[in-house]
Parts: C-alpha cells; sequence; structure tokens
C-alpha cells in the first residue's frame, strides 16, 4: 500500500503500540528491548509514571498560551537548570536543530552587539552533525545531507576531528565562535578528550571566540553527569540541549551566560510554540527525576556494567566487534560487518540499537535501565555477533 507519508524515511517493518521502562511491545505482541530510545530521547524509559502524570495534570488545565504572556513553569524550569548548569538563561525552543540555532544566532550577536558584526563565522568539526535546517545543516558540514539543496550556507569553516593545527589555522578576525560536540553521536560516537576540551576553552579566551557545546544527544545525564563537558571541568558560553530534556516531548534549550547573551534582546529572536505550559510540566518533570539523589549515580553504575560486558564482547568476537566507544550510556560498537545489517540482526533478537557513521551502532538505552536489562541486551548482542562471526568462519573456509 502507497504511504501518504513523505518517503524520506528507510523505516523498519515495525509499529509499537505501547512500552513501559526500556522496553517497546509490537503491534503482534513482540517485545523489544529498546537500546535506542528514539535515539537518546527516552530519557526515562517508556510510559515513566511521574512523567504521565505531569503531561495528563498540565493537558487538563493548559496547554498553550504564547510568549506574550508570562508562564511561570517556564520561569521554575530556566531556574532549575540555570541553578544546575553554568548558565545565566535560558531559551526554550521546540529540538535540537533549534536550540543549535539559537546558538549560532547568539554567537554571532555577541560580536555584533560589541560591534563587530564582521565576527559571524563558526569553526566545526569533520563528523559533526547539529541539525536539518539549512544553517545547522552547513554547520554539520555533512555533503550527504547537504546535496540538492541549493547554495550552502555561508559562514562555517570545518576542520578535520581532532586536528589542532587545522583548528588554530581556521581562525581569522571574521571568527565568531566554535561548536563542538563533546561526544560526536551521528559521527560514530567519537568522545572528545578532556584534555582536548579544556584546551579548546583556552583558545576560545585567548582569540575572543564563543565557546558552544552541542549536547543535544551527550545532555540530561546521558554519560553520568548532567552534561557531558563537566568531566572537562571547563563551561561553554552557550549549550544546546535537547533530546533527553523533554523525555519524548518534543523540547529544546540554548543556556547561556549573561555576557554570551548581550545581543540578545526583546525581539531578536522567538518561537511560537517553544516553552508552553504542556512542555514545561514535562521538562520539570524529567528534572524531578535526573536531580534526584542518586539518579545519576545509577547511571554511571549501570554505564561501567555495560561497558564491561561489551569489552568482553569485543574480546569473543574481535573480527565483528572491533572497537567500544562513548561514555557513560552513549556507547558505540565498531564493526567490522556492515553496521546496518549488525541493526537490522539485533532487532530480529528483539534488541533495538542505532546505526551511525563510521560503521558504528550506537547503544543509547533509557537512562533508567537495569543492570538486569544490560545483561538481556549484551546476550542478544551476543547472538547477533555470534551469528556474524560464524558467517565469516564459514565463507573463509
Amino acid at each position: 500500500m502507497t504511504s501518504a507519508l513523505l518517503p524520506t524515511y528507510a523505516r523498519a517493518p515495525i509499529a509499537f503500540e505501547r512500552g513501559e521502562g526500556a522496553w517497546l511491545v509490537a503491534r503482534g505482541g513482540e517485545r523489544y528491548l529498546d537500546f535506542g530510545a528514539g535515539i537518546a530521547v527516552n530519557a526515562l524509559g517508556h510510559a515513566h509514571p511521574h512523567l504521565v502524570e505531569a503531561l495528563t495534570t498540565q493537558a487538563q488545565k493548559l496547554w498553550h498560551t504564547s510568549n506574550l504572556f508570562e508562564i511561570p513553569d517556564g520561569e521554575r524550569f530556566g531556574q532549575r537548570l540555570v541553578d544546575a548548569s553554568f548558565a545565566d538563561v535560558a531559551f526554550f525552543c521546540n529540538s535540537g536543530a533549534e536550540a543549535n540555532e539559537a546558538a549560532i544566532k547568539m554567537a554571532r550577536k555577541y560580536h555584533a552587539a560589541g560591534g563587530h558584526p564582521e565576527r559571524y563565522r563558526i569553526v566545526t568539526f569533520e563528523g559533526a552533525f547539529h541539525g536539518r535546517t539549512l544553517a545547522t545543516l552547513a554547520a554539520g558540514g555533512q555533503q550527504k545531507y547537504i546535496e540538492g539543496f541549493g547554495p550552502k550556507v555561508d559562514g562555517f569553516d570545518q576542520v578535520p576531528f581532532g586536528d589542532h593545527a587545522a583548528l588554530r589555522a581556521a581562525i581569522g578576525p571574521e571568527t565568531a565562535a566554535v561548536m563542538i560536540e563533546p561526544i560526536q553521536g551521528e559521527g560514530g560516537v567519537r568522545p572528545v578528550p578532556p584534555q582536548c576540551l579544556r584546551g579548546l576553552r583556552e583558545l576560545c579566551d585567548e582569540h575572543g571566540l564563543m565557546l558552544i557545546m552541542d549536547e543535544v544527544q551527550t545532555g540530561v545525564g546521558r554519560t553520568g553527569r548532567l552534561f557531558a563537558h563537566e568531566w572537562s571541568g571547563i563551561a561553554p558560553d552557550i549549550m544546546s540541549a535537547a533530546k533527553g530534556i523533554g523525555g519524548g516531548f518534543p523540547m529544546g534549550v540554548c543556556l547561556a551566560t549573561h555576557e554570551a547573551a548581550r545581543g540578545m534582546v526583546a525581539g531578536s529572536h522567538g518561537t511560537t510554540f517553544g516553552g508552553n505550559p504542556l512542555a514545561m510540566a514535562v521538562g520539570n518533570a524529567v528534572l524531578d527525576v535526573v536531580l534526584a539523589d542518586g539518579f545519576l549515580d545509577h547511571v554511571r553504575q549501570v554505564a561501567r556494567v555495560l561497558t564491561q560486558k561489551l569489552g568482553a564482547l569485543r574480546d569473543r568476537y574481535p573480527d565483528v566487534v572491533t572497537a567500544i566507544r562513548g561514555d557513560g550510556l552513549m556507547l558505540g560498537l565498531k564493526l567490522g560487518v556492515p553496521n546496518t545489517a549488525f541493526a537490522a540482526a539485533a532487532r530480529a533478537e528483539h534488541l533495538l540499537v542505532i546505526p551511525a557513521g563510521d560503521n558504528v551502532v550506537r547503544l543509547l538505552p533509557p537512562l533508567i535501565v537495569t543492570e538486569a536489562d544490560v545483561t538481556e541486551a549484551v546476550a542478544r548482542l551476543e547472538a547477533t555477533a555470534a551469528a556474524f562471526d560464524g558467517a565469516m568462519r564459514g565463507a573463509a573456509e
């Protein structure tokens, strides 16, 4: 049957009708262990009771009023994020791409407000993914996403990942900021070492640049800290977050210092839906859970168990799983077999994983995942890897 939907997704032939915790149930009743979490979105799993209660309670009172009026829960949510982070101010929107658009505009406006409108260029890194708008596509720089959409938006200078000399060479009198993911997700779960983030902070300070952290995928507890850059001991000037911040509800935020946001005055930026009462109720509920005593300790403990078990899996099947990447509950398996085929085979074992660049599959389980869930997931990965290993050995004989 022909679909009425635009065919921009290569969808797997499964439809889910309900979920609970780290598990999804398909229409036919089959249960799948979800180690994709909607691409790091369902941070608290499926149908988390606290989120369900917050959403349904608010839905019976007020959904949307627009930002022409005060939104008390938005004030509260913003203050909680500020209190828990480096930031002084928050701007709420609906997605990671919108949060990154706000970050890009803010960095440029910072310099314009300081009398240097010529400083508008932003240095980014090969393998990055910052969104699907025209500007964030240009920031990411991946040709497969840019092709066919007309001239690339100007103002972005890409350098190879990890090339410090190229980074320094890219900085000029028109440079406004450096934009980076602490761990590249789409780019193959490639972490930036803490010492490199510290060096990047020093470089930005040396040249008067804004440091923008894209924590759309790494934020809200994914690595065992509220935000991944915290492991390095430095802070950005501007940061985007989304995905997990709404626990499944569409939401994004751009956080910044007062200084970085000096040019963002009334009328300089806006959004119709961002920060509405329904979204803010859910966002506050997510923080209730993530900031509760012991929650991030749980993430770190389960992550240690998962990392250890994956290391043993790699040791048993080194031709299939060639390396383990990432941090916390954002991990990647670098493969010796095609990642899309591996993800399909894992799905046949009723385990959901997410393909990424550099022939990697991502493991992004809900942060509420248990050690028992981890044991079950690795057993299903073992069955998947064993099948590929057997096929490879058979072909070699």
